[in-house]
């Protein structure tokens, strides 16, 4: 199976804990091709042939973003909003996405404690993320329980411990990496090969 990862990080260089996750993803023995879409289109021009045909080829589709403002970084809403066009995305012939996995991976900068209906945050994360869920649903695509890890904004001497969120970032990546086997596993079953 193909997975791309959609990587919509403003600003990877200076990340810790997508960069981090990136580079475990990258060192695993899948087969995967990685988009950095901020690198791709600093201008926000969005090259939708290019994109959609990467997705095409794509089996397990993984976006990978910090969450920024209970949402997605603006870089991957235009990317949604180029990208999953009508008779592409949905429409009476747009079923290109159809059967695709969509597997929503993001870092959370508040904690757990603060993500809860008594938190400051007040509400659960997933409950900002049913966006992401019926976009995935309207593409006919099915849709994975968000991967997420709380606390990994690191300011150096005021939040955080780097090697806290290093590793942090290194379970998140085992998570997703353990998920993309799951749907390797179960698609190899499917097809009727003996897995082991």
């Amino acid at each position: 199976m193909k997975t791309l990862i959609i990587l919509a990080h403003p600003n990877l260089k200076n990340s810790l804990a997508n960069k981090t996750i990136i580079n475990e993803l990258i060192e695993s023995d899948l087969d995967i091709e990685i988009r950095n879409i901020s690198e791709l289109y600093p201008d926000f021009n969005i090259n939708v042939n290019a994109e959609q045909e990467a997705l095409v080829k794509a089996d397990n589709i993984v976006f990978q973003f910090p969450f920024y403002w209970y949402n997605m970084p603006s870089i991957l809403k235009q990317w949604f909003d180029a990208v999953f066009e009508y008779q592409f995305a949905y429409g009476s012939e747009g079923d290109k996405l159809k059967g695709k996995n969509f597997i929503p991976s993001f870092t959370v900068g508040g904690s757990i404690e603060s993500y809860t209906f008594s938190g400051y945050n007040n509400f659960p994360v997933t409950d900002f993320t049913k966006n992401l869920e019926q976009t995935s649903n309207f593409a006919q695509m099915h849709y994975t329980k968000p991967i997420f890890e709380n606390s990994m904004v690191y300011l150096e001497g005021i939040y955080n411990v780097k090697e806290e969120i290093i590793e942090r970032a290194r379970k998140q990546a085992k998570r997703v990496l353990k998920h993309l086997l799951y749907l390797q596993t179960k698609s190899k079953d499917k097809k009727g090969t003996v897995c082991t």
